[in-house]
């Protein structure tokens, strides 16, 4: 304690000299020093009961201060608690939510976010709506950086039943549609509050729902202006990022509508717009819930993405490799690709094409997706999986070692990664590691440290070692020798220069 008080007669003093001078900047930088010096446990102790009013005075001054007494007010509020903080300095709280500099905005608004989550330090304020109505203004600032910090502090509102109630059950709500008004871009800022607040639980999703904010952002789906309907996809898709939005969103029947809004989209010109989003939509479901139910039940999303790897139109492609990627990374997914039998040969064909010849970003996408593709967890090894993974492999090319080994020895480290990607997830099989011994000195290019020289390809590299090493059958397929070197570079770690190697290049330099 002895420690904490001497700082706070420190303190006390440098606040003394602040209020007696006219440019107080050196004062502030001893105090902004002073308080940096405190670990934050002591720092409460310190700064219990100082009154810190005079730095809040000194934000209406010139921006260097304005900068410092920010700077100290960070390290001084944080320490504080929220319902001394809301107790002290609400006045000066909501003061800063108006100020003409954005930093003191954001300072406000990450404090008042602290009060909001604190159950009594919330009720302090539910009396004194003001400084909420002012933090729901904040959403129509400008730069972005404000706006999210009062999307932030206002979703935690949803931590509470009165917070909730005050948001969605009083005149909040009024001002929360008034701030919509004021352009398309505010308003999604809303939706997104909204989208938010609706993720926490199933109440204040309810909240959300009864208050028409949902079924309005439901609306735009179709509305006329494409760029909306695309935004609007994206934040519905949020939505159904959790189970509750999920069973909400099925019982207000937007999977089928998304589904059909697929379908209409053959004879719509703009569809490109907007049908990334709806793929991805049906993408994220199929992975949070079940693939073959989402396939079977939308069969317009499993059409259109085999549909997308076959367009010209490369940002067509890259969904639809993604999402391809996304499906084929479970074992159901697989089962849903196998059953469209010739459809999904052409489009293996493709994504091989792809990764051979493409644009190099394409080329990246097509590895990872084909890489998913290919993986099978040990558990999940049965012998018709193994055999599907298989046949998947030799699809891809008359020699398809070779393919792969060509693409990791191109001079772009990320093309070198996706390969070793592709073989990573071939290693765990029986029947990749088969291939691998029989490939002439494919293994001397696994043991080599000298491919590769970035972090990313060394790390890629260490993966595909790891995955060797830890499945049950490389010793008997691959030998006990490969096994042996394998384990040592595995000990060695993904960095090591052995010494022999860092001497033979000193001479080369």
């Amino acid at each position: 304690p002895a420690g904490g008080s001497i700082m706070a007669a420190t303190i006390e003093t440098l606040l003394e000299e602040i209020s007696g001078v006219d440019d107080p900047i050196e004062e502030l930088q001893c105090l902004k020093t002073a308080l940096l010096s405190i670990p934050v446990s002591a720092l409460r102790d310190a700064v219990s009961g100082q009154r810190f009013h005079v730095i809040f005075s000194l934000l209406n001054s010139n921006q260097r201060l304005v900068e410092l007494c920010v700077a100290i007010l960070e390290r001084i509020l944080v320490a504080l608690s929220p319902v001394s903080l809301v107790q002290n300095y609400r006045v000066e709280l909501q003061g800063g939510l108006t100020h003409p500099n954005d930093t003191v905005k954001i300072l406000a608004l990450t404090q008042i976010g602290r009060i909001v989550e604190n159950p009594d330090a919330l009720a302090e304020i539910l009396n004194n709506p003001d400084i909420l109505r002012a933090v729901i203004h904040c959403i129509g600032a400008e730069k972005i950086a404000v706006p999210k910090q009062a999307i932030q502090s206002l979703s935690k509102l949803s931590h509470s039943k009165p917070g909730l109630d005050k948001l969605f059950q009083s005149d909040l709500q009024k001002i929360m549609k008034d701030v919509m008004a004021t352009s398309d871009i505010v308003r999604y800022r809303i939706y997104e509050l909204v989208v938010e607040i609706s993720s926490v639980s199933p109440i204040s999703l309810g909240y959300c729902a009864n208050s028409s904010f949902i079924s309005q952002l439901l609306g735009e789906l179709t509305g006329d202006d494409i760029l909306i309907r695309a935004t609007a996809i994206e934040m519905v898709t949020s939505l159904a990022h959790s189970q509750h939005g999920r069973q909400y969103l099925a019982q207000q029947g937007i999977m089928d509508k998304i589904s059909n809004m697929i379908r209409g989209a053959e004879t719509d010109s703009f569809s490109s717009l907007y049908l990334p989003g709806l793929v991805k939509f049906f993408g994220n479901l199929a992975i949070m819930d079940s693939p073959q139910q989402v396939c079977e039940t939308y069969p317009a999303f499993q059409n259109k993405v085999f549909e997308m790897a076959l367009d010209p139109d490369p940002v067509m492609i890259g969904v639809a490799l993604d999402t391809l990627g996304l499906l084929g990374s479970t074992v159901e997914g697989k089962q849903v690709l196998q059953k469209t039998g010739e459809k999904f040969k052409a489009v293996l064909l493709r994504m091989s094409q792809l990764a051979s010849s493409g644009a190099t970003e394409l080329r990246v996408r097509s590895l990872d997706a084909i890489s998913q593709i290919l993986t099978l967890q040990p558990e999940q090894q049965t012998e018709d999986l193994l055999a599907l993974t298989e046949s998947w492999f030799h699809l891809l090319s008359k020699h398809p070692m070779d393919m792969i080994c060509n693409i990791s020895t191109q001079p772009f480290p990320e093309l070198h990664c996706g390969a070793l990607g592709i073989f990573t997830a071939i290693a765990t099989q029986p029947w990749g590691q088969k291939l691998m011994i029989s490939t002439p000195s494919f293994m001397e290019f696994v043991l080599d440290r000298s491919t590769g020289q970035t972090k990313e390809a060394k790390d890629a590299k260490f993966e595909l070692v790891g995955a060797l090493v830890c499945s049950s059958t490389t010793a008997e397929i691959l030998g006990s020798q490969h096994y042996i070197r394998l384990k040592t570079y595995l000990r060695e770690g993904p960095y090591y220069v052995s010494a022999v190697a860092s001497v033979s290049t000193e001479g080369a330099e």
